[in-house]
């Protein structure tokens, strides 16, 4: 038997237990840690609440964690009360999914003023992430400024502009709905250092600004190229230029009945944060332009008024203990996901943010195979482990209580039956009630 640790229940993780299902088959048993006593990571904490065809993808992940080979142990926090070399002791092989949970900042004068978010602190306010549910940010100002040029400013925007009613069907928070909902927003800025031609917004997420009941996107035409020069884009990227343009078409007497303004502020990059009485009020931005597809500052500066600041700069994997990280690239030290023999890491943790939830499937067939290839060839050693049961006395021994999947069953079915009228389930926010639930 192969006993292998999971660090991780979010899409790297569960595509990395499905493929050492397939690769082993009866002859692997398989645990799959998390600190959080819910399994799904980024799938419950991360993804757009109005985008509940992408969290579909759980239920393939719930078919693997149902498999009897495979344990969901939440509740657990690898670094803390478990460390890395306790695991090895107890598995052939861990594997670190832990993704890439934590900001990249944005270190630049101001900073410390109030009311300036990472994206990974907003987005997990709105999703219920525990960590984040009491983050309160002030949304009684009129302007707010989104930083950065990929989905995830398209989603904070997007967010920010929609009413209660565009959120039916959505599992958004009643504590950030409400909040939402009593919002004197009604400009929403999206700033990039760069231009059209080098964004990484998707044609879905930008075409969704066009069919907001309130809000209207605004592209300044001088920003844009030359309609030629978009023949030369990868197909995606071209169709993501064309909402561009369209945006930019938008006559004025119809983007004047919109109560909200989405304005995106390209070839800025942020300088310094200004304000009074310790809150954000402006950003300083520097005028830049694009050469050999970097951004050159110009000299030339400018201030967008800004009572809200969301940074969506990027992420970086959080540490542990023990184990080798690239601090520049913010993320495990690794070469094709081996941290060294017995150790590796997979999708985020392994590449750094990148690519789509599927990008993470092919990622975790990948690990399978090279854990494959280290037992065939003795790198690691192959004799017996004591894997699940080991662990459980150490739980034990240590005062650990495992959330278990049929656990997790029980708190899913307390958010269902939680609902408002129309939305999918109304999560819990809090550890100690997630596991009250599921104790029930």
């Amino acid at each position: 038997m192969r006993h292998i640790a999971i660090v991780g229940s979010g899409p790297a993780g569960y595509y990395t237990a499905e493929a050492a299902l397939k690769h082993w088959g009866e002859e692997v048993q398989i645990d799959v840690f998390d600190a959080l006593p819910v399994p799904y990571g980024l799938i419950r904490t991360g993804v757009a609440p109005d985008h509940q065809s992408i969290k579909g993808v759980a239920r393939r992940f719930e078919k693997t964690a149902l498999n009897e080979n495979v344990r969901f142990v939440g509740n657990v926090k690898v670094g803390e009360d478990i460390n890395i070399a306790d695991l090895q002791r107890l598995y052939h092989a861990v594997v670190l999914a832990t993704g890439a949970p934590r900001d990249k900042a944005l270190d630049i004068p101001g900073k410390e003023l109030s009311n300036i978010f990472g994206s990974a602190a907003f987005v997990g306010w709105y999703n219920g992430h525990p960590e984040f549910a009491g983050l309160a940010p002030d949304l009684s100002g009129k302007n707010a400024v989104v930083i950065g040029m990929g989905n995830v400013a398209l989603d904070v925007a997007r967010i920010l502009a929609k009413t209660r009613g565009e959120f039916a069907g959505a599992d958004i928070v009643e504590h950030a709905l409400d909040a939402l909902d009593a919002s004197h927003i009604t400009a929403i800025t999206i700033v990039g250092r760069r231009g059209p031609h080098q964004i990484m917004m998707t044609p879905k997420e930008l075409g969704e600004l066009m069919h907001l009941e309130r809000a209207s996107p605004r592209v300044d035409p001088a920003d844009l190229p030359e309609e030629s020069a978009d023949a030369l884009l990868e197909p995606g990227l071209r169709k993501s230029v064309t909402h561009l343009r369209s945006f930019a078409a938008i006559p004025e007497n119809i983007r004047g009945e919109a109560a909200i303004d989405i304005d995106f502020d390209m070839f800025a990059s942020p300088v310094a944060f200004h304000g009074d009485g310790g809150n954000v009020r402006e950003i300083e931005l520097e005028e830049t332009r694009v050469e050999a597809g970097r951004a050159v500052g110009t000299g030339r500066t400018y201030r967008v008024p800004a009572d809200l600041v969301i940074t969506c700069i990027g992420y970086r994997t959080s540490p542990i203990p023990d184990v080798p990280f690239d601090d520049r690239a913010g993320r495990f030290a690794n070469d094709e996901g081996r941290i060294l023999p017995g150790l590796y890491c997979v999708g985020w943790a392994r590449r750094g943010p990148s690519g789509t939830i599927g990008t993470n499937r092919p990622d975790g067939y990948a690990i399978a195979d090279l854990i494959a290839a280290d037992l065939a060839s003795k790198a690691i050693d192959t004799g017996s482990k004591q894997g699940a049961a080991g662990f459980d006395r150490f739980a034990e021994e240590h005062g650990i209580t495992p959330v278990r999947f049929s656990d997790w069953q029980k708190i899913d079915a307390a958010e269902v039956a939680a609902a408002r009228d129309g939305a999918p389930r109304e999560k819990f926010v809090d550890v100690e009630a997630m596991i009250a639930a599921g104790e029930s």
